[in-house]
């Protein structure tokens, strides 16, 4: 049977381009500590992959590397006579731990990133849903995030090798496909996939446009001296966040409001 989301993306309304970038800065205001920290705990979380990338790669170059004629270290005698053939298998296993080591960040961010979504539903309706902590969205569910990731490596990659220009056009639902599951984590990662396709493709040119100026605007963070790129990077999902919202609603939010209203 058919998720209820399927339907509800058939009867969508279209986002307003204008009223969602005017809504994201507001919510910034209020989110950009968290937004702080999500990003904090992202980097965390990648520099160990970064350094067990580099680290073997940074000692396979000097061990290439020999003695020139006036007895000094040359570490770049590797790339002028480079003799890889013994090395061809290790290089190849290399290589493989590097995709692997990516897959693995990338779904750690992809969870941390669900989280802030969630946090953005919170601060912005006022819900009192327990959003759990940064890794919640994570625990039980990693190999349901890896097979989003490989997923999501999968379509760019296929879309890069047809020439580049489909690029641009699976760039939207990638976008969205975190926020599918904020919201749905009991989606198979099939589904999640679906979910954003068809609603990316439903309204892509009001997302590809949020996804462009979102993403300058994230990149202003490097004037403030650059460090303030840490507190505009998670900008990008903010519009991302609304585009869901004005689209499909929030069922458990409008019921929330009733029994408010009740009160």
């Amino acid at each position: 049977m058919e998720h209820p989301i399927f339907s509800k993306i058939e009867n969508a309304k279209k986002p307003d381009f204008g009223a969602i970038l005017s809504k994201s800065f507001e919510l910034f205001k209020k989110v950009w500590e968290q937004a702080l920290y999500h990003v904090l705990i992202t980097i965390g979380v990648m520099i160990p992959v970064v350094l067990l990338i580099y680290i073997p790669y940074i000692v396979f170059i000097f061990s290439m590397g020999g003695f020139d004629s006036y007895g000094y270290y040359d570490s770049y005698g590797f790339y002028r006579e480079p003799n890889l053939a013994p090395y061809i298998p290790l290089l190849i296993i290399y290589a493989l731990v590097v995709l692997l080591l990516i897959f693995v960040a990338q779904a750690f961010a992809y969870g941390i990133t669900a989280h802030f979504i969630k946090v953005l539903k919170k601060e912005d309706t006022g819900s009192t849903e327990d959003i759990g902590g940064y890794f919640s969205l994570i625990k039980g569910n990693y190999m349901k995030l890896f097979m989003l990731s490989l997923a999501t490596f999968g379509i760019a990659l296929l879309a890069t090798l047809a020439c580049y220009l489909p690029i641009f056009y699976v760039m939207v639902p990638l976008q969205l496909i975190v926020v599918f599951y904020a919201f749905h984590p009991e989606l198979g990662v099939s589904d999640l996939v679906k979910a954003s396709f068809k609603l990316g493709h439903k309204f892509w040119l009001t997302i590809f446009g949020l996804i462009i100026i979102s993403s300058i605007i994230a990149q202003l963070g490097i004037l403030l001296c650059i460090v303030g790129i840490f507190f505009t990077a998670y900008f990008v999902h903010i519009p991302m966040y609304y585009v869901y919202k004005d689209a499909l609603g929030f069922d458990d939010v409008s019921e929330e409001n009733k029994t408010r209203i009740s009160s």
